[in-house]
C-alpha cells in the first residue's frame, strides 16, 4: 500500500511521482479511469479524476486525518480528454486530499498555474477544515503593483482538504413530493438563522442541518401552511478576507468554494447525515426543500483574489476572461469574476453537482442566484443557452423546480420574463408595485393589477403560465416586512462599510417615526400595512414566497443588507412577536384562504374574456362607483381603490371579489350588478387575524364601506348565482 501516515517532523512527504509500486512491491498506482470526475471509492481503492484543459501535470496530495500533514504526493499518470486521472489501491473513504496543478504562469494569457498552491478538488463531496486567510493563499506576490510575480509559498496549511466519501448508500424510501408551483407557498430561510435561537431545539443542534428537521421547527412550518422551504446557500462557502479582518462573517453564504460539499459550519452533531434526515422529516410533513445555489461566481474574486480551487485548476476554463485582455476577468456579478458556464466542462460540473444534491440529498429544486450570468453564451444572455437545453433534457433535473433570480449586473443582464419554459422567475416588479401601491405612490395601480393576474404581459411571450412568477414582498436581500413599514433609510452601520452598502431603492415608509415607536397610532398603521402586503402576495396569481420571520414581525433594525450579521440581527426571535401578536394567526388564516379557493391558484392566465359557463369575464376590474374600469380610470395616476372579481379554472366556478383601498380615507364601494351577488366577506385586513368582524352578505348592487388602507375579500358560489347575474 502506498500511503502510510507519516508523523510530523520526520522529513519530506514520500513522493510517488512516476512510481507504480511501493518499496514492498505492492501494486499502488494505476491509470484508473477519467470518469466520474472527483474521488470515488470502488471497494479496492480510490479513483481520482480532475479536469484541467491547460495543465501540464497534476500531483495528488494526500494528508493525514488532521489535515495538517501531507503524507504523500502522487503524480496522476494519465490524461484523457483533458481529464487527469489515476487509481490508488488500498485507500479508504475518509482520506483527505488536494491537488497541485502544474502549467504555465502566463497571466496575460489567462493562465495562473502555481503548484505551490494546494487546490481543492471542484468535485470534493465533503470538506475538512476551513480557509485560514494568509498571503500564501494567493498565487502572486501581494503588495506589488503587478500581479505577475509568482508566490512560491506553500498554501496547504491554510487550505481545507477534500474528504473521500463512502459510496452513497440507498436512502430510505423518500419519494419526491413534486407539488405544482401553482399550489406551492415558498418560505425563504437560513439554516442557522431559523434554528439558532429556537428554545425548543436542543442546544447542540441549534444552527445545524439537523435542527431543520426538529419537530419544533417542522411543526411551525406545517402550522403556518407553507409547502416549501428555500434555504440560503448550503454549498460550501468562504468568509471573505475583508469580512474576517473586520470581525464579521459571510453569513448568507454567497461566496461559494465548492458546489458538491455541504457547508461544514452547519454540520453539527449530525453531520451530513443530519441534513439528509432533516430533508426526510420535512418531506414527511409535506414540505419540499429548495436550495439557493450560486453558479454565477466563486469566492476567488478577480485576478487579485486567492487561488483556492478553480483558479489554480484551470483559470482560463472556469472563468470568463476578457478576449482583448485575458489577464482581466469579466465581472457580470459584482463579485470580481463570472463562472463560464458556457464551457462544456464547467457546464458539466454545474449539472453534476445539481444532480448530486437531488440524488444524494433529495433536494426538490433550486433557486439560481444572478441566473442571467449562467446563460451568457459567450457574453450575451440567450434563452437558448446550453445550460437551459441541458437542464430541460436531463432526466433528473428536468423534474425539479428551477427558479431564477433573473438578472445580473452585466450589460443586458435584467431578464425578467426572458427565461424559457420550465423556469420561474423572482418577480421584483411585483414587489415594487405592491410596496409602492400601499405606500401611496402615484401610478402604481396598473403595475399592481398586472402582478395580481400573474404578470401575463411579462411571462406569456415565453410560453409560460402564472406559476412562472415568484411573487414576493421581501427576501433575504433587503428589508424584512416589519422594516418595510418602519424605515425609510437603510441603517447598515453594523456592516462596517459606513452605511454605503445595500440598495437605496427600498420603496418603504416609516409612517411618521424612523424605527421603533410606542405611538399606538403609528404602530396600528404599520400593523395594517403588513397585513395588506401579505394579502397582496397570497391573493395574486403565481407562486408566493415569504421571508423567514415575517410571520413574527422580525426586524433587522433597518439593515437592508445583513449578509455579514451572524447574530440577533439575523436570527429568528422565537420569543418575541415584534409587538404584533396576531400576525401569525393572520398569515395562517390567509394561507388557509388561498388553499380553499382554486380561483387564487389558477393554471392559466386571466384574460378578461367571458367564461362560457356563466357569461362573466374571468376577471372584472371595478371602480368604487360600481362601473367597470375604463381607459380614463386606468389612466388616473392618483387612483388608490379598485375591485377585482375573479373566477377559477375548475368546474365548481367559485368566484372571489377583492376590494382594495390604499388611500388614507375610507371609500364607499358600490358593487357592480354585472358581477352578481350576494357576496359574503371571508377576509379583512382591518381585523388583526384577518377574520371579518361583519359577516353579513352584500347583495348585488349593494355597498361596502372600505376603510382607509384596507383590503377585503368576499366570496360567492356559482351554484347560488341568480339567473342572468352569473357569479
Amino acid at each position: 500500500m502506498v500511503v502510510r501516515d507519516r508523523p510530523a517532523g520526520r522529513g519530506p512527504a514520500p513522493d510517488r511521482r512516476g512510481q507504480t509500486m511501493d518499496k514492498d512491491g505492492m501494486i499502488a498506482l494505476d491509470d484508473g479511469a477519467p470518469a466520474p470526475l472527483g474521488a470515488h471509492f470502488d471497494g479496492r481503492g480510490i479513483n481520482f479524476a480532475l479536469f484541467s484543459g491547460h495543465a501540464t501535470a497534476v500531483d495528488l496530495c494526500l494528508f493525514d486525518a488532521s489535515g495538517r500533514v501531507q503524507t504523500d504526493v502522487v503524480r496522476l499518470p494519465r490524461r484523457t480528454d483533458d481529464v487527469w486521472h489515476g487509481h490508488l489501491a488500498g485507500l479508504l473513504p475518509g482520506q483527505l486530499y488536494g491537488y497541485r496543478v502544474h502549467g504555465p504562469w502566463e497571466p496575460a494569457r489567462g493562465h495562473r498555474f502555481n503548484p505551490s498552491k494546494l487546490t481543492l478538488d471542484p468535485y470534493a463531496r465533503e470538506l475538512h477544515g476551513r480557509v485560514r486567510w494568509h498571503d500564501a493563499l494567493y498565487a502572486y506576490r501581494r503588495g506589488l503593483q503587478r500581479d505577475d510575480q509568482v508566490d512560491r509559498r506553500d498554501s496547504a496549511p491554510m487550505m481545507p482538504k477534500g474528504i473521500v466519501t463512502a459510496p452513497e448508500a440507498l436512502l430510505p424510501d423518500d419519494p419526491p413530493l413534486r407539488r405544482p408551483l401553482t399550489d406551492s407557498v415558498i418560505y425563504e430561510a437560513h439554516v442557522r438563522a431559523l434554528t439558532q435561537a429556537h428554545p425548543g431545539v436542543p442546544l447542540p443542534w441549534r444552527g445545524s442541518y439537523a435542527a431543520l428537521g426538529h419537530p419544533a421547527v417542522v411543526d411551525h412550518l406545517v402550522g403556518l401552511g407553507v409547502t416549501a422551504v428555500e434555504l440560503l446557500p448550503i454549498q460550501a462557502f468562504v468568509d471573505d478576507r475583508f469580512l474576517v479582518e473586520r470581525g464579521l462573517t459571510n453569513f448568507w453564504g454567497y461566496s461559494p468554494l465548492n458546489y458538491f460539499s455541504p457547508e461544514p459550519r452547519y454540520l453539527g452533531p449530525g453531520g451530513s447525515a443530519g441534513l439528509r434526515a432533516a430533508i426526510r422529516q420535512l418531506h414527511a410533513a409535506g414540505i419540499e426543500v429548495l436550495m439557493d445555489v450560486v453558479y454565477n461566481h466563486t469566492c476567488e474574486a478577480d485576478r487579485h483574489g486567492p487561488s483556492l480551487s478553480f483558479r489554480g485548476v484551470d483559470n482560463a476554463s472556469y472563468y470568463k476572461l476578457r478576449p482583448d485582455d485575458p489577464r482581466q476577468d469579466i465581472d457580470c456579478t459584482g463579485c470580481g469574476n463570472t463562472l463560464d458556464v458556457a464551457h462544456p466542462r464547467v457546464l458539466q460540473m454545474v449539472l453534476d453537482s445539481l444532480r448530486h444534491w437531488v440524488e444524494a440529498y433529495r433536494i426538490d429544486g433550486f433557486r439560481f442566484d444572478l441566473a442571467s450570468s449562467l446563460a451568457r453564451s459567450p457574453h450575451d444572455f440567450t434563452p437558448r443557452a446550453a445550460v437551459f437545453q441541458a437542464l430541460l433534457q436531463d432526466p433528473v433535473l428536468s423534474r425539479v423546480k428551477l427558479i431564477a433570480e433573473p438578472w445580473d449586473v452585466g450589460m443586458g443582464g435584467y431578464q425578467l420574463g426572458g427565461f424559457p419554459i420550465g423556469w420561474s422567475d423572482w418577480n421584483d416588479q411585483f414587489r415594487d408595485a405592491a410596496r409602492g401601491f400601499w405606500r401611496g405612490d402615484d401610478g402604481q395601480l396598473p403595475r399592481l393589477t398586472q402582478g395580481l393576474t400573474g404578470s401575463r404581459e411579462i411571462f406569456a411571450p415565453s410560453g409560460r403560465g402564472p406559476s412562472a412568477s415568484i411573487n414576493f414582498i421581501t427576501s433575504h436581500d433587503g428589508y424584512t416586512l416589519a422594516d418595510v413599514v418602519s424605515y425609510e433609510h437603510k441603517h447598515n452601520e453594523a456592516n462596517r462599510e459606513d452605511n454605503r452598502d445595500g440598495h437605496g431603492h427600498n420603496v418603504s415608509r416609516n409612517y411618521g417615526v424612523e424605527g421603533p415607536t410606542e405611538d399606538p397610532a403609528v404602530a396600528g398603521v404599520r400593523a395594517r400595512q403588513k397585513r395588506n402586503l401579505l394579502a397582496t402576495i397570497l391573493l395574486a396569481q403565481g407562486a408566493p414566497m415569504l421571508l423567514m420571520g415575517d410571520e413574527r414581525s422580525r426586524t433587522q433594525g433597518g439593515n437592508n443588507n445583513a449578509y455579514c450579521q451572524d447574530n440577533a440581527t439575523s436570527w429568528m426571535d422565537w420569543e418575541n412577536d415584534g409587538g404584533d401578536p396576531a400576525l401569525l394567526a393572520f398569515l395562517r388564516n390567509l394561507l388557509a384562504l388561498r388553499r380553499e379557493h382554486r380561483a387564487l391558484r389558477r393554471r392559466k392566465f386571466l384574460t378578461g374574456e367571458k367564461v362560457a359557463s356563466n357569461g362573466l369575464k374571468d376577471v372584472h376590474w371595478l371602480s368604487p362607483c360600481g362601473a367597470e374600469m375604463d381607459d380614463a380610470a386606468w389612466g388616473d395616476a392618483a387612483r388608490r381603490a379598485f375591485g377585482m372579481q375573479i373566477g377559477n379554472d375548475a368546474p365548481d366556478g367559485r368566484r372571489l371579489l377583492i376590494l382594495a383601498n390604499a388611500a388614507e380615507a375610507p371609500v364607499e364601494f358600490h358593487l357592480a350588478r354585472v358581477v352578481g351577488g350576494p357576496w359574503a366577506p371571508v377576509f379583512d385586513t382591518t381585523a388583526p387575524d384577518g377574520r371579518p368582524l361583519a359577516r353579513e352578505a352584500v347583495r348585488a348592487g349593494g355597498q361596502v364601506r372600505l376603510p382607509e388602507r384596507a383590503l377585503v375579500v368576499l366570496a360567492r358560489s356559482a351554484a347560488r348565482a341568480p339567473r342572468g347575474a352569473g357569479g
